[in-house]
């Protein structure tokens, strides 16, 4: 296992590309399982989670070749094996496979999800969207059990804005038998591409992107090929640190209308940012103001982004409240800011930042993805070294991170951990 070391004060200059979405790809990859012959994925990133899904449509049957960054599936072959445990437990998306399976199989087992532990993230909406479509769901010894003997059309109102169970019940109703109607569905920019994807394999949906999503089932669905849309979470990250340690850096392969709400609050707080047809300038301020942010489902400001931006605040003069009203547990990163010396401390579902701060270098853990964007930015802000363990979450969702930074004049690299680091690692 490695870890991640960062000399801070280095300013970042020049050119950064954004790769494709994640929150994208472990939805368009299982996706391909509906389809009756090859469907080829361009731009997917190269990251730890698109490695287990391949490996896990392999485990079912299924031909996949990856090579940079473009992946073609052979779905023909594919069967409905159990998949109870191993790579699934490792990923929270494992859960597209649910409905990917129960729509062209009518029946799958699939573990219980993992990933970034963020507090309660439950999959009732899923679970009342495929009962609705006609599937019987039990769960038996920690894995969920769904049959269908036909999927029909139905009118589902989720009771919370979701995009993980908008994007599932999409994936069940395409293949069912009438019109499904999804009521207050979520409209983030990942659920219209996994809906292109879908109806250029012959799908019939209409209103992705609004909170009304209408599906005519359809009796098969062929293969096609499809471009991913670029990361919109990374290139907020990349210009969260532009504007904290940046001397003009140009974020390229991005959508700026994807990422309004965050262009707003940096403008807010003094950053010059500039944004292009499919890039984004971004130069910092003479001196940052302090912001209040509040996540909310798109087009509000990324839960996602709320951790990055959270060590950006540090900087800004004055006290920034920054509450997360989609993750309440999502402050973990909390306390390894303070060992860096930010000022910093949690009411609730409310972080309150102080600032400015110097922030220090020092051992720090990121206990999530985001988690460990936010101590890279804090990183690359530091006097000293920064060290980071718990790098596999940061793996999980930005791709040849070291590289792309170190190509701006960061000095970052990696270390592989002694096996008394591993130890105090795990009993931590």
């Amino acid at each position: 296992m490695d870890k991640l070391k960062i000399a801070g004060g280095y300013p970042l200059k020049g050119t950064i590309r954004v790769s494709g979405a994640k929150n994208s790809a472990v939805a368009l990859i299982p996706a391909t399982i509906l389809a009756d012959s090859p469907v080829t994925i361009e731009g997917l990133p190269d990251i730890s989670d698109v490695g287990l899904l391949k490996g896990l449509l392999e485990e079912i049957g299924g031909d996949v070749q990856f090579t940079d960054g473009e992946m073609t599936i052979d779905p023909r072959s594919m069967v409905s094996m159990p998949l109870p445990n191993g790579k699934v437990k490792r990923l929270r998306a494992s859960y597209y496979l649910m409905g990917a399976m129960l729509g062209r199989f009518k029946k799958a087992v699939i573990g219980l999800p993992g990933g970034c532990y963020l507090g309660p993230r439950p999959i009732d909406q899923h679970i009342k969207g495929f009962e609705a479509l006609g599937a019987h769901v039990t769960n038996e010894q920690g894995a969920i059990y769904l049959r269908a003997d036909e999927l029909r059309g139905a009118r589902i109102y989720l009771d919370v804005v979701s995009v993980g169970a908008t994007i599932n019940i999409m994936l069940a109703a395409v293949r069912a038998k009438g019109q499904t109607i999804i009521e207050n569905a979520a409209k983030e920019p990942e659920i219209i591409d996994v809906a292109t994807l879908l109806t250029n394999m012959g799908a019939k949906i209409k209103g992705a992107g609004t909170d009304v999503i209408r599906i005519d089932g359809v009796e098969k669905l062929s293969g096609c090929r499809h471009t991913i849309i670029p990361d919109r979470i990374e290139a907020g990250t990349f210009i969260i640190m532009a504007a904290a340690v940046g001397e003009g850096v140009l974020i390229d392969n991005v959508i700026p209308q994807h990422l309004e709400s965050l262009i707003a609050k940096l403008r807010e707080m003094g950053v010059n940012v500039e944004t292009r047809d499919d890039q984004i300038f971004v130069s910092p301020g003479d001196r940052l103001k302090a912001v209040d942010i509040k996540t909310l489902v798109y087009p509000g400001f990324a839960t996602d982004l709320q951790q990055p931006f959270t060590a950006f605040l540090t900087k800004a003069t004055g006290s920034s409240v920054v509450t997360d009203t989609i993750y309440g547990a999502r402050f973990k990163h909390i306390d390894e800011l303070r060992r860096m010396n930010a000022n910093i401390k949690v009411e609730g579902r409310s972080a309150i930042i102080t600032g400015p701060v110097q922030l220090q270098g020092a051992k720090v853990k990121a206990s999530d993805l985001r988690a460990g964007a936010a101590l890279v930015i804090a990183g690359l802000m530091a006097e000293g070294i920064t060290e980071i363990t718990g790098v596999d979450h940061i793996d999980r969702g930005y791709s040849h991170l070291e590289d792309k930074l170190s190509g701006l004049g960061a000095t970052i690299w990696r270390e592989e951990m002694t096996e008394e680091e591993l130890e105090q690692l795990k009993s931590s």
